[in-house]
Order: C-alpha cells, then structure tokens, then sequence
C-alpha cells in the first residue's frame, strides 16, 4: 500500500501539487517539434522527387493517420500539389478523375491547424466547400479517417438538416465541410458565427462551383471571408480565367496540372466508346444493353431527375434481373445518403442517376458507366465517366448519341477525349415499347412519370447553348412520346421571351385547329367606334393559356347557328339600329327610341339582346327590384313591420315615462287576471261536464239492471202502444230526473248527506250464491278475485275496473 502511495505522488510537490517543470518541459519539447517541422517545411523544395507520404514533413498525427487509413504511395497531384500547400501557397489543381485529389487538399488543412496550433476556442481555421451533398459525404469521411489521431473538430454542413442543431455545433468547429448554399445560409442567419480566423478555404470540383449555377452564391460566401488566407482549388478540369481567380482573391496562385501534357484528358486505362442510336430507340437500347450485363456494376446518367423517376420505375417493374436504385436530387438527406451506401457495398447493381454524382464521388469497382443522354459539355463528360477506372483500375464507358448529336464528338476531340464507336447487335436489341404502353395504361402514376419525363427532357434540350449539338428542331417529339408509352404527346411550354408572348398573345384561330375558320368563315370585323360588351372582350381575349385544350376542342365547330340552345358558350352581340327598333317594339325608321322598363323605384332601359332576355329572368330582375320588408299580421289581417319605432317626440307628448311603465304594468296585470277569471271557470265548466258524463252512465246502468235484468220479464212502458215498444223501452225512465243531479258539487257537501247506495258495476251480480260468497271469503283471506263479462276496451272499463280493485 505504501509503495502504491509513494508511487502515485511521485509527480506531485511537498503539499501535493502538480509539478509544473513537467508540464512546461512538455510545451517546449512541443514547441521545439513545431519549430523543427516548420524548419523542414520551408527547406523542402516541391519539385523534389517524392514517391511517400513519409518523404513528407508531416506531424505524427497526421503520419499516423496515414498509415491506419493504408495510404502509403504519392499519386502525381499528391506530389505536386501538397508541398506547395504546405509552404503557404495558393495552388490550381487540375488532374484526371480518380488521381486522389481529396487528399491533395486535406493532409496541408490538417497541417496548416497543426502547426498554428489551433484549438477550439479560436473558432473556424479551414473551410472546405463542395458542389453536391455526395461528395460532400465522401471528403467529411475521409477526413475523418486520415485526422483520427488530430484533435480537432470538424463537421459537416449541406442541406436536408436541420438548421438550428448545426447552428448550435458551428461555434466549436475547427473544420468545415460543406454546400456553398448551406453555407451561405449559416453565413447569413447564424448569429455569433465568426470566420474572421479562417486560415484555409478549399473548393473541391472548383470549375462546377464557379460556374453560374453556383456563382452568385459563391460571390455571397467570399465576401464574408478574410483576404489574408490561404486558397486551394481542385479540378478535374480547371479554368485559369482572370476573372474567376480576382473574385477569390487568389495571391500569385501556383498552378498544377499533372496531366496536361498527357495523351488523354481521361484515364488510360478507360475503354470509351459512343453507340448512335435515334431518341426513340434510346430505351430499346438501354434495356437491352441491362440485359446482356447482368452480373456488373452500371451507373446510368440522365439528364434530369424526372426522366430518372419514369426509367427506374418503369424498369423495375419489367424486372431486368438486376438491382436497380436511383438517385437524383429532389430526393431527402436520408434517401440519398441510404442509396449511396447500398450501392457502393453492392457487387452487381445499376444506378439510374443524374450530375448530383457525377463530381468526385467514389464508387468502387464500377464497371459500366452508361450516358444515356448527351451531356452539356465536354467536361460533364469527363467527370460522369472518371466514376469508373478510379485510380489504376479498369473500366469502360459508353455515350448514347442520336445522329443529330454527333457533332458533339469534335467537342470531345478538342478535349483531347478519346473514343470510339461501336454498333449493337440488332439480335440482341429488343423492343420495349409495347410493355411501356402496357404499363402506362394501367397506371397512372406511370404515366404522368412518363409525360413529365417527356416534358423535362425536351425543355433540357431547348435551353441547352451548344445549338450545333442539340437541335430541337430536328427532334421527332411523337415518335419520342410513344417510345415512352405515353398515349398522345405533352404539349410543352418552354418557350422565353418574345416566344411566350408571341404563344400567348396568338390568336383564336392560330391556337385551334382550322377547322372553324374553313367551315364557318370570316365574321365581320367590329368597327372601331363601336361599343363592345364585356363578352365580347371576353370573348376576344387574347391570352389562351386560360382555356386548355380540351376544351377549345369543344368548342370548336359549333355549326348549328340556328338553334341558340345549341351553342356553347354563344356570345350575344349588342343589337343594330335595326334591332333596337324591334326591341322597343316598332318598325321600321320611326321607333328608333329604346324600351324603359320601370322595375320598382328603377327603370332599366332595354337596348340590347342580353338586356331584353333579363327580363325573363326572376333572378336577375331582383337585383333591380327595391328591397321588400317584413310584415307581421294581427289578427283582423292589418299588416304591421316587426319593430315599429316611435318617434322621441312622440314618446315625450304621452306623459313622463315612469307613469307610462306604472300604466303599462298595471294595463298587463288586469290582462292576467281577467285571463284567470276565464281559465277558471272554462277548468269549472269541464269538471261539471265530467260529473254530468259519469251520472248519465250511472243512470243507464241502474235503468238497465232494474228493467231487463237476467231472466227478468219485459216490462211495458205505461202510455205506450204496442208498436211503440221495439223502438225504445227505456226512453221514459231515462227522462226521469234523478234527485241531486241538477245540484253542484259545492250544494252537496254543504247538505253534509250521507253517501247514496253504491251502484254495483258491470262486472257485478246483483246476488251472491254460496259459491261467490266462498270465493269472497277465500279472497279475504287470501287474493281478491273479480270475475268480467268481457275485457276492458277503453278507459272507462280500466277506471272502473281500478275502483273495484280497490275496495275492500
């Protein structure tokens, strides 16, 4: 235990403190590394004869990192480009697709921290920009690989991230490695983000980034850097205009092309060849040519990313035995960077893709690079095939070319591109047309794939600027459309400038197809100082994008002029002198006055056709018509408006208002009584008809138990004949008053009489046998039991029925 004490302070002073001899040996024994490299670096001469990156004055960071990451060997650029980057230098590298220029450019970045011994706290020492997000990718990874043993921090910045997570890294990265757009943008919106320290500033592909697709940006993102940094710029085609190295502030750059003076501007070990093939055999060949390589690793350009959509789609569907990906640049972060990583661990596999990879990105062991669409330019092409044949392997390129389009061969000519042409078998050639058409019907979504292809790629070859190559005007755009499948060919609105408005300001006639003017005519032409209505503007109007095509087709050829319910959208002229005579209901010269209508408070003069079928309408009159009032109808039929506003003054005139309230009160409250006197005895009058209603069925059951009671004899009303006797017994006895009955209810309670004799009910006998007497006793003592002649059939009956129930 001791031992371990002793050994764990040995570092430390007598109260236990670090010992700061150590610490400060350390610093100068880094400072003296620091001040040895710097001392080799400006010994060493950059056109010595250098084979490894150990000839090199490297830091043991970056050495190391070199070594674990298996570099050991210099490619040409590597050897004449980083010992001038490491001396301070601006430098214009220019090399072949697949020499190694990323490491050109990032072994001096890590140098140039390294020796200004660069922390976190002094904020953003190299910024490294590139075109697209692949190659982006690819540089931030091997970065990260070759600075393993670095210190440093460093991030990467492209788009389809979230702004405000890298906002809030920015801050604490040394490196950068980024999109010109995303920059800017951090540049712009990103409070607290500081460049003013930034030591090195790298542009990968620095042709494409100073071409006018990213020109103005680049312009924006210079402005915000120092002047006093050091600036490399990597190519594989490199531009040495004035202009372009004024607008980065480049100070006496040192320009490297290794491969200037080579037999080629392309790798030698890259086979290139050229297949002329119409635009409308262009699929046919592609599919073909997947057919007869299913075991390789193909890259397919197009030129946009509608048409990637439409071919990957479509192709897959056909199943040509191959995996197939695509990648174009509307695609997410996310989708991008998954394609990208299943295509370079693929072994066989095809990638339908546009330009977004054809910069710098590494794919390994590519086999086939396919041009289906003819690039732009010469340099395009240089970079789309430098996919293959990276650094000393092999590979092979093929280039789609209509007949119109060869003339592109003499722009590769001049690039100093070799290439050579080659035929296809027309055994093996097959035609797909048929199974696209297929497809297209039966989807939908295929379809419109399929015509905004059609519309991108046309538009593609219209604005492109070499008119020698791309001649629109030679292009079969039905029989294009139909080798896509589609029914019938898009129409295309590309046209600039004086173009459009030429196309929209044609005429009716010039937009349809003819067939009116030849059957109907030429109208007379309207005069100038004539008056025309608004639909005849309308009518006239010159912009026809409005209507589409379909419906100019319905419209045309309306050749029934007789039946007015037959036309289409007929447009009513305004009436001749002629005309308005008639309508004003003369004839001839006298009656040249119009008709005035008097509508309301209004009167509509009548001088037009369309003004005259107004008046058959309800509809159209009511806007003219005085707006109607409400009215509400007492009872005698007087009509009164719902609210009937009494003047100020009249209200004044009646009396003081508080007078008025205590009238109005007291006029309701007798209103209330006298309704309650009247509810009462209407309630009084129903209670004595009840009473009345139930005496007269108690009298009819007492008379007809006393008269013709069971088995009883007829008894023989005195007074009557015997004739007299069928038509009604009862009458007299029914005529015979009752005592009490015209008596009140109050008048009986006041005599206090005892109650009458209960009359017994239909469902009762007059006498009980022994038997019921039995049954009544049993029911005493047990249930009560009440026979009925029949089953109660109304309210009565029920009413009745309860009373019995309920006594004892």
């Amino acid at each position: 235990m001791a031992a371990g004490v002793k050994k764990a302070t040995a570092g430390r002073g007598k109260q236990g403190k670090p010992n700061t001899e150590a610490r400060s040996l350390k610093r100068k024994r880094e400072q003296e590394d620091l001040e040895k490299l710097q001392k080799t670096v400006d010994e060493l001469d950059p056109k010595s004869d250098l084979k490894n990156f150990t000839d090199l004055p490297l830091c043991e960071a970056t050495a190391s990192g070199l070594r674990a990451s298996h570099f050991e060997v210099l490619t040409d650029v590597q050897r004449a480009a980083i010992p001038l980057a490491l001396k301070g230098n601006d430098v214009l590298g220019a090399a072949k697709t697949g020499s190694g220029k990323t490491l050109a450019f990032l072994v001096p970045v890590l140098e140039k921290l390294y020796r200004a011994r660069w922390t976190e706290y002094d904020g953003l020492g190299a910024l490294i920009i590139s075109p697209t997000r692949e190659l982006a990718v690819q540089i931030f990874e091997v970065l990260r690989k070759i600075g393993r043993h670095h210190a440093f921090s460093a991030g990467l910045v492209i788009g389809g991230k979230n702004l405000k997570e890298e906002a809030e890294r920015l801050g604490r990265m040394n490196i950068l490695v980024c999109t010109p757009g995303r920059m800017l943008q951090h540049l712009d919106q990103t409070a607290g983000f500081d460049v003013d320290n930034l030591q090195m500033l790298v542009l990968d592909e620095a042709d494409r980034i100073m071409d006018m697709g990213f020109q103005s940006a680049v312009d924006a993102l210079v402005e915000h850097l120092p002047k006093t940094r050091q600036t490399l710029l990597f190519s594989a085609t490199q531009s040495k205009r004035v202009s372009d190295l004024a607008r980065l502030s480049l100070k006496d750059p040192e320009y490297v092309s290794v491969h200037e003076k080579a037999d080629a501007a392309t790798p030698s070990n890259l086979q290139q060849h050229y297949i002329v093939t119409p635009l409308v055999e262009k699929l046919d060949t592609l599919w073909s040519f997947l057919r007869t390589n299913l075991k390789a690793k193909i890259i397919v350009f197009l030129s946009s990313g509608k048409q990637v959509r439409f071919v990957f789609e479509s192709f897959k569907r056909m199943q040509p035995g191959i995996p197939l990906l695509h990648l174009h640049g509307r695609q997410k972060q996310v989708a991008r960077m998954e394609i990208t990583s299943r295509f370079t661990s693929a072994k066989y596999a095809c990638l339908f893709a546009t330009d977004v990879v054809a910069r710098g990105v590494d794919f390994p062991a590519v086999d086939w690079v396919i041009q289906a669409d003819c690039p732009e330019d010469a340099d395009t092409y240089i970079h789309r095939v430098g996919r293959t044949a990276r650094y000393e392997s092999k590979g092979r390129a093929v280039l789609f070319l209509d007949p119109n389009e060869e003339g592109f061969l003499k722009r590769l000519e001049q690039k100093n591109v070799p290439i050579q042409k080659v035929n296809v078998r027309e055994k093996k050639k097959k035609s797909i047309t048929n199974e696209l058409q297929s497809l297209c019907f039966k989807s939908a979504d295929l379809k419109y794939l399929g015509q905004k292809a059609f519309i991108s790629y046309t538009r593609s070859v219209f604005l492109q600027k070499d008119k020698e190559v791309f001649q629109f005007d030679k292009l079969d755009l039905d029989a294009f459309a139909a080798s896509l499948g589609l029914p019938g060919t898009p129409q295309v609105k590309f046209q600039k400038g004086q173009d459009i408005k030429r196309l929209k300001n044609a005429s009716r006639a010039a937009m349809s197809s003819g067939s009116e003017d030849e059957s109907d005519g030429e109208g007379p032409k309207p005069k100038k100082d004539e008056v025309r209505t608004k639909y005849q503007k309308m009518a006239e109007r010159q912009n026809q994008d409005v209507l589409s095509s379909h419906y100019r087709k319905l419209v045309v050829g309306e050749e029934d002029d007789e039946d007015d319910d037959g036309d289409f959208l007929s447009v009513k002229r305004v009436l001749d002198d002629d005309a308005l005579d008639s309508a004003a209901g003369g004839a001839g010269e006298g009656a040249a006055e119009p008709k005035v209508v008097t509508l309301g408070k209004q009167e509509l003069i009548i001088d037009s056709h369309r003004r005259e079928k107004l008046l058959r309408s309800k509809k159209k009159l009511a806007k003219y018509m005085d707006k109607g009032s409400r009215l509400v109808f007492d009872d005698d039929g007087v009509g009164h408006a719902i609210y009937e506003l009494q003047g100020e003054d009249d209200f004044h005139q009646e009396g003081p208002a508080e007078q008025l309230r205590r009238e109005f009160v007291e006029a309701e409250s007798n209103k209330v009584r006298e309704a309650d006197v009247e509810d009462k005895e209407a309630a009084k009058k129903r209670r004595k008809e009840k009473r009345e209603r139930q005496r007269a069925r108690e009298r009819e059951e007492l008379l007809g138990l006393e008269v013709g009671g069971t088995g009883g004899p007829q008894v023989a009303v005195a007074g009557g004949a015997a004739g007299e006797m069928d038509e009604d017994p009862l009458a007299l006895l029914r005529s015979l008053p009752i005592p009490g009955e015209d008596g009140d209810e109050e008048e009986e309670e006041e005599r206090n009489e005892p109650p009458r004799k209960r009359v017994k009910k239909w469902f009762e006998d007059g006498e009980d046998t022994d038997e019921e007497k039995k049954k009544k006793k049993k029911g005493k003592r047990g249930k009560k039991v009440i026979e009925m002649d029949h089953e109660p059939d109304n309210l009565e009956d029920l009413e009745a029925l309860a009373a019995g129930l309920l006594e004892d």
